[in-house]
């Protein structure tokens, strides 16, 4: 069996990375997967995306029915939930089950096996790409007999910025 690598090792963006340009590129990827595909990125879709990915802390759906509210006269929430819903089925976003929120996918149009590293102090969120961890889940869940629908792995803990510091002669 070949050896799968780890696409993005570290993957907490940096407090000071362009963040403006990291919306920017997610939003461009998502006209393209959606383009491919044949289906329609309305106005109200790609807002309901860019709220999702205005920072890296899951979004709830209520969280981005108040923020659509303030940039709209009104939205109703079963608007918000299908948009949510359209984003989900063309690889946009990934729903955070244990927090029942939504984040930006890194990688929108590869099938892929969600992992989120989910920090309990910041409660920023980052997506993993480790085919060594998709492999194993998948080995195990066939060694099950199980079906799988949407695999996604969830692992909550501290990130780098809120890990406290190393003691001297731990390292």
């Amino acid at each position: 069996m070949a050896r799968t690598r780890a696409h993005n090792p570290r993957p907490f963006k940096r407090e000071k990375h362009d963040h403006r340009r990291c919306v920017t590129t997610a939003l461009d990827r998502a006209a393209k997967v959606c383009a491919a595909k044949g289906a329609r990125l309305t106005a109200i879709r790609r807002q309901v995306l860019e709220l999702v990915w205005q920072s890296h802390r899951p979004a709830g759906a209520y969280d981005i029915l108040a923020a659509l509210g303030r940039k709209r006269d009104y939205v109703a929430p079963p608007t918000v939930y299908r948009a949510l819903e359209f984003l989900r089925a063309q690889g946009l976003v990934h729903r955070i089950e244990s927090l029942n929120a939504f984040v930006g996918c890194e990688r929108p149009g590869e099938p892929h096996c969600g992992q989120f590293l989910i920090c309990r102090a910041c409660g920023r969120a980052a997506e993993m790409a480790d085919g060594r961890i998709e492999a194993a889940v998948r080995r195990g869940l066939a060694e099950a007999g199980f079906a799988l629908e949407r695999p996604t792995v969830e692992a909550l803990g501290l990130c780098p910025d809120c890990q406290p510091p190393a003691e001297a002669g731990n390292a």
